[in-house]
């Protein structure tokens, strides 16, 4: 459904994205964050899904300033590959990635109101887009590793937040997470019984029920603040 194309960032940097459109006239647009796992085939998945549901939709490969064309599957060595590239990320100078994630929010807004979500990583970095970017209507983070603890924890919102986490995630422990749901009692938070990365149907945690009931409700959510 989708193709990639290439866009520029604020600082002049050029990087991929994938873009899915719908049929007809988009009813808003949705910036997709990847895993670290890349735009892979799963990520280029949830794009079309979101096309499907009459969103403009961009995926920006959030890996490109420190290697291009990483497309990883889920086993162990693409796990350990993963965490290194999102490390090398993560330690780039400030600002980093973020301007990249603005351009494609950027390009995302000729087809109207642009909501985010992302997922592991890329939820982390969904939510550092709802607190520090401009051009976002709503913001849904699934399971994003970090954003319940230190400096992220204590960011603010510009814009509404929907949080979807796992009570089985060892990634972020659960008295994280009611940490942060007292933070921030501007976010809605949904808790699942399910594990890390519950979303993606190519990774042994996927949890059907819990992954439709989340995207009920983040279409829910996006078709209140994007229409």
């Amino acid at each position: 459904m989708g193709q990639t194309t290439e866009l520029t960032s604020a600082d002049g940097f050029k990087f991929p994205v994938y873009v899915a459109e719908p049929k007809g006239k988009a009813k808003g647009a949705v910036v997709v964050l990847q895993e670290i796992f890349g735009v892979n085939s799963h990520i280029r998945a949830v794009a079309d899904g979101y096309a499907a549901e009459g969103y403009f939709v961009v995926a920006p490969h959030t890996f490109h300033r420190v290697k291009a064309g990483v497309e990883l599957g889920y086993k162990e060595d693409d796990m350990k590959a993963g965490f290194a590239l999102k490390t090398a990320v993560e330690d780039l100078p400030a600002p980093g990635l973020m301007p990249d994630i603005q351009a494609a929010i950027n390009h995302a807004a000729q087809s109207g109101k642009v909501g985010i979500v992302g997922y592991c990583w890329g939820g982390l970095l969904t939510w550092r887009s709802a607190c520090g970017l401009k051009g976002l209507s709503a913001a849904v983070p699934y399971y994003g590793g970090g954003m319940t603890v230190g400096t992220d924890a204590g960011l603010q919102p510009t814009v509404p937040v929907m949080v979807h986490f796992g009570d089985q995630d060892h990634w972020i422990p659960l008295d994280t997470v009611e940490a942060f749901k007292k933070a921030h009692p501007e976010v809605t938070v949904h808790v699942y019984n399910a594990n890390h990365g519950f979303n993606c149907d190519q990774r042994g945690s996927y949890n059907e029920a819990a992954a439709k009931l989340a995207r009920e409700r983040t279409l829910a959510f996006f078709a209140q603040h994007l229409s």
